[in-house]
């Protein structure tokens, strides 16, 4: 909106006036495009959504769907990369304009945060390693310590759903899932809890390695991109929004899926109201 600003302007003998001049005070939509950069914040350990590849390069589902929507916009992507704990505080703090992440739809979260278009599903599975037989089905981790990353929705349902077991499970932090993949190949926690999408690629990457559970033990949901519910944020989040459906509707957002996770999923065009 247009906000008139008054200064006091000094004139020959000591004389004052005081004169409007017009200020233009930007949304951020308005920012992005006279920048021409969307600024994106999130983790690179959170494979296939984000990774650092073989050569050293930021890859995954995000990078290509992000870089889709920098399409639509008009705009150029500028990532910034931190771990999931930080991220968020990030956002609220203004280093970036939105997250990838993608982040779990919770309740908690979608009272504090606008939650975009649904990219994919989000739930929760158990990865095990390959030679393990003695867990066979999600219960079988009763007694057992599980490994997953701090501060995620998907720590918080291992903590809900191994407390129903007959005997409760040991959950262990770590700052991503990549170190929970190591440590669980190393034999130092018995699984690793994540959402389907994640723990698929890593077992369709090393087979020999490790193997899914099914069927996943968390509760249907969701994972969407990540926006304030600042006013001055809403113009761009409806831009990336419209851009997000867009995407969806013209087979884009399918390829990119079967591409990254080996199928596709049918998503709701807009955020739903969590069951958790």
């Amino acid at each position: 909106m247009n906000k008139r600003i008054f200064v006091q302007i000094t004139l020959g003998l000591g004389l004052m006036m005081t004169t409007p001049i017009l200020a233009q005070a930007q949304d951020s939509l308005a920012r992005v495009k006279a920048d021409g950069v969307l600024k994106v914040g999130t983790e690179t350990a959170f494979a296939p959504f984000d990774f650092i590849d073989a050569t050293g390069e930021h890859a995954g589902f995000n990078v290509d769907a992000f870089a889709e929507v920098g399409k639509e916009l008009g705009v150029k992507i500028k990532w910034v990369e931190l771990p999931w704990d930080g991220v968020l505080p990030a956002l609220e703090a203004g280093q970036f304009n939105m997250v990838a992440g993608p982040a779990t739809i919770t309740k908690a979260r979608m009272e504090r945060y606008r939650f975009l278009s649904p990219v994919a599903e989000a739930t929760v599975a158990i990865l095990r390693r390959a030679k393990d037989e003695t867990i066979k089905a999600p219960q079988d981790i009763a007694g057992k310590t599980v490994g997953a990353g701090k501060a995620t929705a998907q720590l918080a349902q291992a903590k809900t759903y191994g407390a129903t077991l007959p005997k409760p499970i040991e959950t262990r932090e770590y700052p991503g899932f990549n170190e929970a993949y190591a440590d669980l190949a190393a034999g130092r926690i018995a699984a690793v809890a994540n959402s389907l999408p994640n723990i698929a690629y890593v077992a369709a990457k090393q087979p020999a390695v490790f193997a899914v559970v099914k069927p996943p033990f968390g509760q249907k949901s969701y994972f969407g991109y990540i926006g304030t519910k600042k006013p001055d944020d809403q113009p761009l989040l409806d831009a990336v929004q419209a851009a997000l459906v867009k995407i969806k509707a013209d087979g884009r957002m399918k390829k990119l899926q079967e591409k990254w996770f080996g199928t596709a999923f049918d998503t709701p065009d807009v955020a739903p109201e969590p069951s958790f």
